[in-house]
């Protein structure tokens, strides 16, 4: 059975991971970081050509099934992979980590895009920790704030006039951005719903220091996609497929 696994997320190494060597396994990473953590099993870097180049590549490499295991803001590829998977008439399965939930003491402010979050930051904030990646700066380029922004790879322009840039990879610890936001003097943080762990000790660092936070809401799965929400449901939906 071959399994190709859309995305170089944390889930999506340890899906191949678990699949891996029972299970043909190729994950496909979209290049964008270029120095990626690599999966087990074989790996392509690079885009299909959307829906149509990936249901050629499905079909030209006998693919049994798909996983989109990419982030939860990917919102093109995982429309072109149900496209995709439609065309090809191969099953697909989105693995999406549980999203974040506020607990007592937060001070969260939903947005539906990067666009509503920049205009939301005016009487929030003016030293803002910016952790939205370094693709979506643009929606901030007009902003008066001073931004911190932290990302894998240096960000390119458009960008806001005020700004340092932090190069960093998580994990990150709940001490180390404790330290961040005293060290920065940052009173607003702007981030996605990502979910997971790997990220998440910036909302509680916030929470303590009784900083507001910026959360952008995840974009839907597309309709009709069955979904998982670990590693482990998605292997479990391989080996059905495999023993069905």
């Amino acid at each position: 059975m071959h399994v190709l696994i859309l995305g170089g997320t944390t889930e999506a190494r340890a899906l191949a991971a678990l699949l891996h060597p029972e299970t043909r396994v190729t994950s496909s990473l979209a290049g964008r970081v270029a120095s990626p953590r690599l999966p087990v099993g074989e790996v392509r870097i690079g885009g299909f050509g959307g829906a149509d180049g990936l249901a050629a590549w499905v079909r030209e490499h006998h693919v049994d099934a798909v996983i989109d295991a990419t982030h939860p803001f990917a919102e093109n590829i995982s429309f072109n992979a149900a496209r995709a998977a439609a065309t090809a008439h191969v099953p697909l399965l989105a693995l999406r980590r549980p999203g974040w939930v506020p607990v007592e003491g937060d001070r969260w402010h939903s947005a539906a895009s990067l666009e509503e979050a920049a205009a939301l930051l005016d009487g929030l904030g003016e030293r803002v920790f910016l952790t939205t990646g370094r693709m979506g700066l643009a929606a901030f380029a007009d902003c008066p704030q001073w931004f911190l922004v932290r990302s894998v790879d240096a960000p390119e322009s458009p960008m806001p006039d005020r700004t340092e840039v932090l190069l960093d990879r998580g994990p990150f610890t709940l001490d180390g951005e404790r330290d961040l936001l005293h060290r920065y003097g940052i009173d607003v943080l702007v981030t996605k719903d990502s979910g997971g762990a790997a990220t998440a000790p910036k909302l509680r660092a916030a929470r303590e220091a009784g900083i507001p936070v910026v959360i952008v809401r995840r974009p839907p799965v597309p309709e009709g996609v069955e979904t998982a929400a670990s590693p482990e449901g998605a292997a479990a939906w391989v080996h059905g497929l495999a023993e069905g």
